[in-house]
């Protein structure tokens, strides 16, 4: 008996249809992070968010949707546990049979540490040249007792480095094609236009600096001296240390004496952290303020939020300081 052959649309569609149920679940830390990974899956899946926008990715509690993400995921992408200390434990229990991919433990990343003091000196690096891994010797603005808090030895804010996201961009895209080699191709396409993309980014970046490079700037919490390194565009100075803990009286008035002396022309406000620190450290100088957020809670989490939010950095630091 002849047998009538599967039409070879419908065959496409199945195949299509067994391509995309292997898609691998993958949950992701923070938003920055998770537009990184959508831009490597586009056009073949969708990555979870855990840590919604608006929430400190320092301390979050887990909603019951964001424990089911990590539950159900094959992969999980995350910073690590210098950002998110509380999500090792949540990793461990509830995504127990995941692969893990822990950036900044990818090969090639640069990496550095944290300041521990309240001011800064005025030495940068440039377009993410030559700042890996510095030693003690190149902050010393006070004892650097890393052991005395509760953060790592690394600052984790590493999303605000274009060349850190590029590589992570690759490393994203190598984890993905190992857990689905189906679309692997795919994967590394878009890496490399998103690798791309990042460059030109890079160049409109530095373009909206110029105009202000060498102004004088306080931030909230110690969160960007990645993008500063990058982008030749040194803090004088934060509030809080790189893991937004409270700040001690004694580094409030080092701010504040710095703010008072020696010409800084702005301050930059968190939308997570309380703003009556700000008030605090700028009250009678009339230094302007601003809002600066290193992860984009006011930006609609998808592939396009990494770029939208390294731009209005640029552009909240630039009116600040042109005002």
């Amino acid at each position: 008996m002849s047998r009538n052959p599967i039409p070879m649309a419908l065959t496409a569609a199945l195949l299509a249809g067994t391509a995309q149920a292997d898609v691998p679940r993958v949950a992701v830390d923070i938003a920055p992070v998770h537009a990184l990974v959508a831009q490597v899956m586009q056009g073949v899946g969708t990555p979870d968010l855990i840590v919604p926008p608006g929430a400190s990715p320092h301390e979050h509690s887990l909603r019951p949707s964001e424990a089911r993400a990590l539950q159900e995921a094959d992969l999980v992408v995350w910073v690590g546990p210098d950002l998110t200390p509380w999500m090792q434990d949540a990793i461990a229990t509830l995504a127990g049979d995941a692969a893990v991919a822990t950036l900044m433990e990818a090969d090639g990343v640069q990496l550095l540490e944290v300041r521990e003091g309240a001011l800064f000196e005025a030495h940068t690096h440039g377009a993410d040249e030559d700042h890996a891994d510095h030693g003690h010797d190149d902050h010393e603005h006070e004892d650097h007792r890393h052991e005395d808090h509760a953060h790592g030895a690394h600052d984790p804010h590493a999303w605000l480095s274009p060349g850190n996201a590029g590589v992570w961009l690759d490393a994203i895209a190598a984890d993905l094609s190992e857990a689905d080699p189906y679309n692997a191709a795919r994967y590394a396409a878009n890496a490399a236009g998103a690798r791309a993309a990042l460059s030109a980014l890079t160049d409109e970046v530095t373009a909206l600096l110029d105009p202000v490079r060498g102004g004088r700037f306080i931030v909230f919490h110690d969160a960007y001296q990645y993008f500063e390194a990058a982008f030749d565009m040194p803090a004088a100075g934060a509030i809080s240390l790189s893991d937004a803990a409270a700040p001690s009286p004694a580094r409030i008035a080092e701010i504040r004496d710095r703010v008072a002396r020696e010409g800084v022309a702005c301050v930059l406000s968190e939308p997570q952290f309380n703003p009556g620190l700000v008030a605090t450290v700028t009250a009678g100088t009339g230094v302007r303020t601003a809002v600066l957020d290193p992860l984009g809670s006011d930006l609609v989490p998808g592939p396009a939020l990494h770029a939208d939010l390294m731009r209005g950095l640029a552009t909240a630091l630039a009116d600040c300081l042109s005002e």
